[in-house]
Order: C-alpha cells, then sequence, then structure tokens
C-alpha cells in the first residue's frame, strides 16, 4: 500500500487518535492509518485518551462509543465543552465508532458534537474515507483557508468573508457552508446533507434543510452574485459565481 504521506500546510503529518478497546481493530486502525501518512495515537480507554488529550494537539479522533471505564459519548461531551487552551481544541474532528446503529445513538452523538457516526462493521476504506471527508471540512488536510472566488473560509477560526466582509452564521448554517465546501461545484443531495450536517438517515419531508440553505445562502450572496446553488429536484452547491455556467440554477 502506498504512503500517501497526509500532512498539513506546516509540513508536520496530521496526528489521529484512535480510541478502541478491542485490541485486534484498535491494531488494524493504527497500522492502516500509519501506512497511509497519518501519525497515530491509540488509546484502550477514556482515561488513556485523555492524556493524548492534554500532551500533544491532535487533528482527528476516532472515537468507540462502548470503552471498559466510560462511555464515549461522556467523552465526546468533555471534548466540546474543554477550553481551547486545555490541549487539543475542543473543535476537533471526532468519528464515533459504534457496533449500535439505532437511530437515537446516532442522533445523540450528533446533537453532542461528533463529526460522523460509524456503525461497525466498517470497511477501512469507507472509514478512511469519512476521516478524509472530515479533515478536509475542517482544512486539517488542505490549508486552513479556502478560497472561492471573493468567498475566503478560515477552517481553523471558523469564520467566513465575502468580498473582505466577515459573514455572521449560526453553527448549523456554518455546518452547511464547510460540508458544500468539502468539494465546490459537487452537487450534495438533500440526503447526504442532512445526514452529514443534522444526522438524519433519510430527507423525508423535512424542510430544515432548505431553510438554512436559504439563509445561507442571503448571507454569502452580493448583488446578483449567489455562492449557494439550488439545483433543483436534486440539493445544493457551492460555486464561484463568476463562472455563470456553473453558478445558474438549474431545474430538473
Amino acid at each position: 500500500m502506498q504512503n500517501l504521506s497526509h500532512t498539513q500546510t506546516s509540513g508536520e503529518p496530521v496526528s489521529i487518535l484512535v480510541v478502541e478497546d478491542d485490541e485486534t481493530t484498535r491494531d488494524t486502525l493504527v497500522e492502516g492509518l500509519r501506512l497511509y501518512g497519518y501519525n497515530v495515537i491509540a488509546a484502550g480507554d477514556c482515561s488513556t485518551a485523555r492524556r493524548a488529550l492534554s500532551r500533544e494537539p491532535l487533528d482527528a479522533i476516532l472515537l468507540d462509543v462502548e470503552l471498559p471505564d466510560e462511555s464515549g459519548f461522556a467523552l465526546l461531551r468533555e471534548i466540546r465543552t474543554r477550553q481551547p487552551d486545555e490541549g487539543t481544541r475542543p473543535d476537533v474532528p471526532i468519528l464515533m465508532l459504534s457496533g449500535h446503529g439505532r437511530e437515537e445513538d446516532r442522533v445523540r452523538g450528533f446533537e453532542l458534537g461528533c463529526d460522523d457516526y460509524v456503525v461497525k462493521p466498517y470497511s477501512f476504506n469507507e472509514l478512511r474515507g469519512r476521516l478524509t471527508a472530515s479533515l478536509r471540512r475542517v482544512g486539517a488536510a488542505t490549508g486552513e483557508l479556502q478560497r472561492i472566488g471573493d468567498l475566503v473560509i478560515d477552517h481553523r477560526a471558523h469564520t467566513a468573508h465575502v468580498a473582505g466582509e466577515e459573514v455572521s452564521l449560526t453553527q448549523k448554517e456554518w455546518g452547511l457552508l464547510i460540508a458544500l465546501a468539502a468539494d465546490p461545484t459537487r452537487v450534495f443531495t438533500r440526503q447526504q446533507l442532512l445526514r452529514t450536517v443534522w444526522g438524519y438517515r433519510s430527507a423525508g419531508s423535512t424542510r430544515t434543510l432548505d431553510a438554512h440553505a436559504c439563509r445561507l445562502r442571503a448571507k454569502l450572496s452580493r448583488g446578483n452574485r449567489r455562492f449557494l446553488v439550488n439545483v433543483w429536484g436534486v440539493g445544493y452547491r457551492l460555486v464561484d459565481p463568476r463562472h455563470p455556467d456553473l453558478a445558474e440554477e438549474r431545474q430538473s
């Protein structure tokens, strides 16, 4: 397997904390991620994970739900409420790993602030893909600043500017923006966005996505230039409005 050398703009390898009590599963994850160039720290319980969190800055965490000393949900809640100067930053991407795929478990994880919820058994390639997407959303894999025309997204500072003017966004609007910015010009379906940002299993009849997308589009728009485009009957995408072939809404 090729070592893809995942590094940040500083040249340092991306650091991943794997918190998994099953030794075989943990060793498999550690070995696989290291082969792809990640710096991996392993922990078998919450206590060991806490020491790693306070010892060095981490770029992402793979966190099992069922751990021998306490629930992974407890550690997730603790990380999200900690102070920024207490080791690893509180907004570090966290992917929950669980043998339970119940909707209430997934919803609980997303409500507590996880970035993704992966149900066992999973393939390593799928998990790696989800990890890469989470890292891309916060800029750990591609750099802190992302530019799409006049739109500048600072993933570390959690800010967005259009033509030099800061845009005030709610938490869900920010989550929607980052999800779309993970692959600009790609059309994300409503179901994909509801699953990624809200943790919903299916789109159903909810209009929450459309309401948030409408507000986000209004906040980003400048005159007739629209960064967020509604592809009717499909979903949404983020574009550079200087390219009219991409910025036009499709009726379908």
